[in-house]
């Protein structure tokens, strides 16, 4: 745990103008807000329960532009000397509008979560992907994803940004790819 707060304290006193107010929800669609949901593991105050758990926190530290918490929740294995080009590329040119968990599965040691992160990039888009985890060390880490085609949406369903208002109301007049 104090390794990663050891790395986010430089990012957070740098970027605080980018987080989200602890009274708001959290990005992650959990409904809860930030301080109650993602933050205290973005602090580094807390590891992740379970590999679904950090896969909501690492969207929303996508969403808040926490790069920091990004490469520190990557298995150090699978750390890139670009990671923190790459992902700050993606970050400053994506605006991310919702997070929808299909499916997690679980052992001890082991996971695979696989989400849609729905996002802005000129158009609207979808992030369709099944993640693996793995627990070490009593934490869960990141190891890499499989992309997926994307999931069609009902128009009468709630959109994935969040707003309530149905897809054909909200995001509907534009087809996520």
């Amino acid at each position: 745990m104090l390794y990663i707060a050891a790395i986010l304290h430089p990012y957070i006193e740098h970027n605080i103008e980018k987080m989200t107010p602890t009274s708001q929800l959290c990005p992650c669609s959990s409904n809860r807000t930030y301080q109650s949901c993602c933050q205290p593991l973005h602090a580094g105050q807390l590891h992740a329960s379970s590999a679904e758990q950090l896969m909501c926190s690492r969207y929303s530290a996508f969403y808040l532009g926490n790069i920091a918490y990004l490469i520190a929740t990557i298995h150090p294995h699978q750390r890139q000397d670009n990671d923190e080009k790459t992902l700050a590329q993606t970050i400053k040119q994506t605006q991310w509008l919702g997070l929808k968990i299909i499916k997690h599965s679980q052992t001890e040691h082991a996971a695979i979560v696989e989400f849609v992160a729905f996002f802005q990039h000129e158009t609207v888009g979808q992030l369709h992907e099944k993640s693996r985890f793995v627990k070490e060390d009593g934490q869960w880490f990141y190891i890499d994803g499989e992309l997926l085609p994307p999931i069609k949406l009902s128009r009468n369903e709630l959109c994935f940004c969040g707003s309530g208002k149905k897809i054909k109301k909200c995001h509907g007049n534009v087809s996520p790819k």
